[in-house]
């Protein structure tokens, strides 16, 4: 009998403990700031976040076929209003929390200058050019509808490579795969990206906002904890965090996010 009250003790320690940890499916552009995030969370509530970074569309299709996320913090509005429809969400959680930025990041030495803009990536010297794959990735579909808006898809199409999302196309530049790529500002800034290579955002006006949401999955196991992160997300000084990463407000979606110039020569 005693060794039965000891199992189902233990048991019901290890729900405890379960249900103290939420698994959250997070946008790669979030992949520099929301470990800070989740630290100062933990920190301040005794709960754990575990988070999983990448595409957005494939994190969609993931939960569509049941995957177990808590909370999903999509690169844009549309994702979080498909899962909604389904009827897959919380009823009423979608929440705006940001608006990403796209900037032409290349690598220190390189003779392209990126405050030229996208025209600069017709140089000889650009042989591939990173972006997301726009099949999944808002960053992707962004960077392909600037191109086009400024003419130059077809010239460039040929020299794209492509990531499986925004995290994975900016380490192509990071590593020499490609000689520029058309990434996250949320990660040019971080302090790898921003030691290694220069960028500038590009004009706002040449790709749909990114509007960013999360929504709360009608799956989840913790929906108190869940509502709690999007609570915590909402704090002034994660929303000054984020700002400090090159995400904007939603309701500031054209004021800049950060002081200086929107070019990052060195």
């Amino acid at each position: 009998m005693k060794k039965l009250l000891l199992v189902v003790a233990f048991c019901c320690c290890a729900e405890l403990a379960s249900a103290q940890e939420i698994v959250v499916a997070a946008a790669a552009d979030l992949a520099s700031v929301f470990p800070q995030v989740a630290e100062r969370f933990q920190k301040e509530t005794g709960k754990k976040v575990r988070l999983n970074f990448g595409s957005s569309g494939q994190f969609l299709l993931q939960i569509e076929n049941g995957a177990p996320f808590d909370v999903f913090f999509s690169a844009d509005l549309q994702y979080p209003q498909r899962l909604e429809a389904e009827g897959l969400t919380q009823p009423g959680s979608i929440y705006k929390y940001a608006v990403g930025k796209l900037v032409l990041y290349v690598p220190n030495g390189s003779a392209v200058d990126p405050s030229r803009g996208l025209r600069a990536l017709l140089s000889t010297q650009v042989k591939k050019i990173a972006i997301a794959n726009p099949q999944h990735a808002p960053y992707g579909r962004a960077a392909v509808e600037a191109l086009k808006k400024e003419g130059l898809y077809d010239a460039l199409q040929s020299k794209l490579v492509m990531g499986e999302n925004i995290s994975q196309a900016a380490q192509f530049v990071q590593s020499g795969s490609a000689e520029a790529g058309i990434v996250a500002l949320s990660l040019a800034l971080s302090p790898a990206m921003k030691s290694a290579g220069r960028f500038a955002e590009l004009p706002a006006s040449s790709y749909t906002p990114l509007e960013q949401a999360a929504v709360i999955l009608k799956s989840s196991r913790d929906k108190a904890t869940a509502a709690l992160f999007l609570d915590y997300i909402r704090k002034p000084e994660i929303a000054s965090l984020l700002s400090q990463y090159g995400f904007t407000a939603p309701s500031a979606s054209g004021a800049a996010s950060f002081p200086g110039n929107r070019s990052h020569a060195k």
